[in-house]
């Protein structure tokens, strides 16, 4: 099974160009590391919570825009052994220089609990991070798993649904307070591959008035859950 890295983080607008500079080279470095994938979602819809949001998240500041992004690796060991080869890579060490933030960026590996449809190029991206009862492991599985259809129907290309497997609490951020996580949850983090921002509008506007696929309180509390929708400017 495929296994994800998942990234939060906040970038100058300014900086917008030079950070997908940035994160393509940073690409073609985890890829020699192993990984198959690498996309980073510029924020274009992400609205602001009640509770918890992308821009607490990440402690956003002025002029900052919030990116939902992740690697993609052909499963667990593969990743270990990246994260280890990393640390003593040359050319990572040439990428010290960063355009944003990284004491406030997010991180952790995750499990793939579903992966539903196919990899595609996406024109849009919606992304979910959510609390998720460890004891509620298969439950939240078999929803993740019973609501895709429901999605590909509408016209989405791609439904992933993980859990948290490597998710270490940080020093400034971290997942756990990106949700407000309380002792006995860990993290879910899911995105949705659309061919456009169009259709992924339409079809939002069909499947909030569908039942099945509300969230049910008795797995996880949606309430706590940051959701956005982002365009992909890198993805490779």
């Amino acid at each position: 099974m495929s296994y994800i890295d998942g990234f939060v983080l906040a970038v100058p607008a300014a900086n917008k160009e030079e950070y997908i500079a940035h994160a393509r080279t940073g690409a073609d470095l985890f890829k020699k590391l192993g990984a198959i994938r690498l996309v980073e979602g510029w924020a274009d819809d992400v609205p602001q919570g009640k509770q918890t949001d992308f821009y607490r998240a990440t402690k956003l500041e002025e002029d900052e825009v919030p990116l939902f992004s992740w690697v993609e690796y052909p499963d667990r060991a593969t990743r270990m052994k990246a994260g280890e080869d990393m640390m003593n890579d040359p050319d990572v060490q040439t990428m010290s220089e960063m355009p944003f933030d990284a004491t406030r960026m997010i991180y952790g590996g995750f499990e793939v609990l579903n992966d539903t449809g196919a990899t595609a190029k996406p024109g849009y991206v919606d992304g979910m991070i959510s609390p998720v009862p460890v004891a509620n492991k298969a439950a939240y599985g078999a929803a993740a798993l019973a609501q895709a259809p429901l999605l590909l129907e509408q016209g989405a290309l791609r439904v992933v649904n993980t859990l948290g497997d490597d998710v270490r609490p940080g020093q400034t951020t971290d997942f756990q307070r990106a949700v407000a996580t309380k002792a006995d949850e860990t993290i879910g983090f899911s995105f949705v591959e659309w061919p456009s921002r169009q259709i992924r509008d339409a079809a939002w506007s069909i499947l909030m008035k569908d039942p099945r696929i509300a969230p049910d309180p008795k797995i996880w509390d949606a309430s706590r859950s940051i959701m956005g929708g982002f365009k992909p400017v890198v993805d490779q």
